[in-house]
């Protein structure tokens, strides 16, 4: 037997919590010592009236629901304190352990025979409980509530054999209106009839609050986020998000709610939510907040005190989506930002800076992200990724593996990237990822895109400004990529009066497709003219021409009749329909005047009713034949992307006009020997108008190429302003080699510097001694170079297994050795190596390619990146 109670004197009887202590040594009278605890504890609490005692809210570790609910439970429940009033001290817990035959409660002259001891006189009451005068003290009717309910009670009874207990008569049980685990149901059921209740054994173990169900989530019906009404923290479902994992609708749905927030961002912290709820909760740990706050502009810290005072914090110091959203709109409110700010526009905040924001246009991921799905919906390796979702950030959790972006960038540039040597599979490791992307940043800048800020670890982080950026650039070299002479002739019928076909070439793309706009839409008779693809072709009047004159046999002019611009744009999008040609503009982005995407539509339609007259023979002769020889162009082309690769501004799209003012050039000489340019003799900005100070300016690069030593022999700045093209390519040379060589001087142990003769050794020693191959090179122009071969045993030198040797073949056939060539390249690219060699340019020999080639690969290995 084990005493668990300590008897009190009168000098303690108020207090509620001295017959819960433990007095061992008293153990052999505890039966009448408890029973007249209870007793003058009852007595007290009753001459005084109903008194709040925090001491009696903690829980009982025996007590279970079930007595309590049925007035056999001295303990409250974690929820809330006991309840107050006469009826509420329906019982008090005495454990079966106590004895095997519970106390009874006898009042003098009850009819009743009780085994229990007569009740002795209740003390004195303490004078602060002392009753006025003018107050009527507790009436026999509270006494006797108590008592009735402790007749009740099957811990204050004796045990069913006893005459007492069998002749008990049932009384209806006190309210317990106050308890807040009392049941609607339950309550129900013991009002109408109530039954005996029978002793239950204690459980061994704290009881529990019984955890809610979490509420489904209906989407609101207000559209303005109300600060005074704060939503349940009750956990958004993983069910309500796709796989990957948002759902339309409900983003749609919050965003409604929470207006401080598009769509796009709520998918983007949904996402970040269940990456972090590893345990598919619904909710995260506050702790956790730190990085999903960031992203949201905001010091975890202020996010904390926010969801503290709106009371957002669940049980467990759980935060729910919509609780962060909330507090986020709350702070973003009082901060002044607008709730009803352009929808089209997503900012991003940057992840390491929180004052640092990017923003993304909505319309341009949406069009993107349509054209990703229609291009490679039914690539054989990654068609189970789609179709992508248009609403939501799905695209930049898809893009992180560079296998998506490397598809594009083929269906772009076709051939660009050998796919054999991309990391194939539905789950790929960090490592396995980063090599893609580097196949993915590398091939970009040899296509031509800016990639200067962007790297491979900005594509696996998901840094969606960079990733969409990326995406324009591919799919607009794409689509210009065919605006051009060579595969369209008949572009020679844009030429305008007094126009050579030098002059027309030099002209970037934009401005040639507004020239063949124009050309149809004088055809036509029309006296409009566009200038830009904003605000000129806004209205669809010139849209509709231009169709109707490409395809009279399918559009017509009768959106010209229609008042509302929406209606016309519609109208116009549906001619295109017709043609086939409805790809990127949308009604509203037409009319909005968004200036990528109505390029995207009428490059579109160039390349698939370019609609001009076939060149007659006699026309084509017009036409000069080193057009169409690619000898020197491959490498204008290489050295203008090598340019741009260093970060140069402005942007070099045609080399020999773009270095006229000599600034470009100076920019790249600053970057590959640092210092060495004196800005203050420099003459900027650009674009500089007057010739004389352009050519003060090439005059400087020249002079400072003399102290690179240079072969500069009788050229003059003069020339590279009047845009002489060999003396411009050779200068670029020289210049792109000595960016090699300082590199790889840099990577010297010695720092001495570095010859052609050097690299040649060293790429001999790397293919016998470590790839353990017998061949060798003497020169850059050794013709056994042409097979592609030992450059890919060179590879496999610098990094063992890096070359599946299955895939390669002697060579002998021109077709075999472009494939080995491709392989190469694509593989250098993988491993890091930043190129701009075309598989021709290695079939072909060029000298001068090849040892940019090489020396990149040395400076590659000499860095220790490969970890070898």
């Amino acid at each position: 037997m084990r005493a668990g109670f300590r008897a009190t004197t009168s000098k303690n009887a108020d207090s509620d919590d001295d017959w819960r202590s433990d007095s061992p040594e008293r153990e052999p009278q505890y039966k009448k010592e408890v029973k007249d605890t209870i007793i003058n504890n009852l007595n007290s609490k009753l001459a005084r009236g109903p008194v709040e005692n925090p001491v009696l809210t903690r829980p009982a570790p025996q007590a279970s629901y079930a007595e309590y609910a049925q007035g056999g439970g001295g303990y409250a429940p974690v929820g809330g304190p006991l309840p107050t009033g006469p009826g509420a001290f329906g019982g008090v817990f005495q454990p079966q352990h106590m004895g095997t035959k519970p106390f009874s409660y006898s009042r003098p002259n009850d009819s009743a025979p009780s085994d229990g001891a007569a009740n002795p006189p209740p003390p004195p009451k303490p004078a602060k409980f002392q009753v006025p005068n003018n107050q009527v003290p507790a009436s026999n009717a509270s006494v006797d509530a108590v008592a009735t309910s402790i007749a009740n009670n099957p811990f204050m009874r004796r045990d069913s054999g006893d005459a007492s207990a069998a002749t008990a008569t049932a009384v209806p049980p006190p309210k317990l209106g106050n308890n807040p685990f009392m049941q609607n149901q339950a309550q129900a059921q013991a009002q109408t009839q109530f039954q005996k209740p029978t002793y239950q054994q204690p459980p061994m173990q704290n009881p529990s609050r019984p955890t809610p169900a979490p509420k489904a989530f209906s989407p609101p019906v207000a559209a303005s986020y109300n600060k005074s009404s704060v939503p349940e923290p009750a956990p958004l479902g993983r069910s309500l998000f796709t796989s990957d994992p948002e759902l339309s609708s409900t983003s749609q749905a919050l965003a409604s709610k929470f207006p401080y927030f598009s769509p796009s961002e709520v998918s983007t912290f949904a996402r970040m939510f269940q990456d972090l709820d590893a345990d598919n909760h619904g909710w995260i740990h506050q702790s956790d907040l730190g990085s999903v706050s960031t992203k949201a502009g905001e010091a975890a810290s202020n996010v904390n005190e926010k969801l503290t005072r709106m009371k957002l914090i669940a049980q467990g110091d759980g935060v729910t989506l919509e609780a962060f959203l909330a507090a986020v709109s709350e702070l973003r409110r009082e901060k002044g930002m607008s709730a009803t700010a352009n929808k089209n526009k997503i900012v991003l905040h940057g992840s390491t800076s929180e004052n640092t924001t990017h923003t993304i246009n909505e319309d341009e991921k949406q069009s993107f992200v349509e054209h990703i799905n229609q291009v490679l919906g039914a690539d054989k390796d990654i068609r189970h990724r789609f179709p992508i979702d248009l609403l939501t950030m799905q695209i930049f959790g898809e893009v992180k593996d560079g296998l998506i972006l490397a598809k594009l960038i083929n269906d772009s540039v076709p051939n660009t990237i050998d796919e054999r040597v991309l990391n194939l599979g539905k789950k790929l490791n960090t490592f396995q990822m980063t090599e893609n992307n580097n196949v993915v940043v590398n091939s970009a800048k040899a296509i031509g895109c800016s990639v200067v800020n962007i790297g491979a670890q900005d594509l696996i982080e998901g840094r969606e400004h960079l990733a969409l950026g990326l995406i324009w650039q591919i799919i607009k070299i794409g689509l210009q990529a065919k605006v051009d002479l060579k595969y369209h002739p008949e572009l020679f019928r844009l030429l305008e009066d007094g126009e050579t076909l030098e002059q027309f070439l030099k002209l970037p793309v934009e401005q040639i497709l507004l020239r063949w706009f124009n050309y149809h839409l004088k055809k036509a008779g029309w006296a409009r003219k566009v200038h830009n693809f904003s605000g000129d072709v806004k209205d669809g009047e010139n849209y509709t021409v231009l169709l109707s004159q490409l395809a009279p046999h399918l559009c017509d002019r009768s959106p010209l009749r229609t008042h509302d611009i929406y209606q016309r744009a519609e109208q116009v999008l549906g001619n295109a329909d017709r043609m086939g040609c409805r790809k990127y503009l949308s009604p509203k982005t037409l009319v909005e005047g968004n200036q990528k995407l109505n390029f995207a539509f009428v490059a579109n339609l160039f390349n698939n009713w370019p609609g001009l007259e076939k060149l007659s023979d006699a026309e084509k002769a017009q036409l000069d034949d080193s057009l169409f020889n690619s000898e020197g162009t491959r490498e204008a082309r290489a050295f203008a992307l090598w340019l741009n690769s260093l970060g140069v501004e402005p942007f070099v799209n045609n080399l020999f006009d773009d270095l006229q003012d000599g600034l470009v050039l100076l920019q790249a000489i600053d970057k590959v020997r640092p210092g060495l340019v004196d800005w203050k003799k420099v003459n900027k900005p650009a674009p500089i108008a007057s010739k004389f100070k352009k050519v003060e300016n090439t005059n400087y690069v020249i002079t400072l190429g003399k102290e690179l030593k240079f072969t500069l022999v009788a050229v003059q700045g003069s020339d590279i302003t009047d845009g002489v093209k060999t003396l411009t390519l050779g200068l670029v040379w020289q210049l792109m080699r000595e960016h090699v060589i300082q590199t790889l001087k840099s990577l010297s142990k010695t720092g001495r510097e570095i010859t052609e003769v050097d690299i040649i050794n060293w790429a001999n020693t790397t293919v016998q001694t470590r790839a353990q191959k017998n061949t060798s090179i003497t020169q850059f122009k050794d013709s056994q170079l042409s097979t592609g071969v030992y450059l890919l045993d060179l590879l496999n030198g610098i990094k063992k297994g890096v070359v599946d040797y299955t895939m390669v073949t002697p060579g002998r056939l021109e077709e075999d050795a472009l494939m080995n060539a491709k392989y190469a390249i694509s593989i250098a690219r993988k491993l890091g190596a930043t190129i701009f060699v075309l598989p021709e340019d290695i079939v072909e020999v060029k000298p001068k390619m090849i040892l940019t080639f090489v020396g990149t690969l040395m400076a590659l290995d000499k860095s220790g990146v490969l970890g070898m």
